[in-house]
């Protein structure tokens, strides 16, 4: 049996969003009513990624929680946020014009840290369904993360569930 649904979350501007959506891919399960099999957590989202991670508790302050804090700032030393324009080949004079086409300003554009950050990270993950509930292990939680600091923005979440 297959079963698929998705939701939206809100990012925030300025800053990577981290969305915590361990509880609404529960729900998903429950309404789903597969016992055992595989749950995909999916972006479609070429700037955003979803991975598993434990809860940090502690808050820096920048309002993340540490380890999100500590995840972003690790990209910093190889794939800084793009401060200006130059900093990476994308977005050329083409890929501006495309976006000039289709509503996007250039500021929107400079985003290219946000792609290569999602792109090294991954889209999507995989857990396991046993007995209706996630392996996520004791303090497992699914987070759903926008890199994309040009501007707030709403993204969808997807869930498919595999399994009987």
């Amino acid at each position: 049996m297959v079963y698929r649904e998705s939701f939206k979350v809100q990012s925030n501007h300025r800053t990577p969003t981290f969305h915590n959506v361990t509880d609404k891919v529960k729900e998903i399960i429950a309404r789903s009513g597969i016992k055992d099999g595989i749950v995909v957590v999916y972006s479609r989202h070429t700037t955003c990624c979803v991975i598993t991670e434990e809860e940090a508790f502690d808050v820096s302050m920048t309002g993340l929680k540490t380890l999100q804090q500590d995840f972003v700032e690790a990209f910093e030393s190889f794939m800084p946020v793009c401060r200006k324009e130059g900093m990476y080949l994308h977005p050329g004079p083409k890929a501006l014009a495309f976006a000039a086409e289709h509503g996007e300003d250039a500021r929107g554009c400079h985003n290219t840290d946000a792609h290569l950050r999602s792109s090294l990270v991954g889209r999507s993950e995989t857990i396991v369904l046993a007995d209706g509930a996630m392996d996520l292990g004791e303090y497992g939680f699914i987070y759903f993360i926008d890199f994309d600091q040009t501007r707030a923005r709403e993204r969808t979440v997807q869930v498919q569930i595999l399994g009987e």
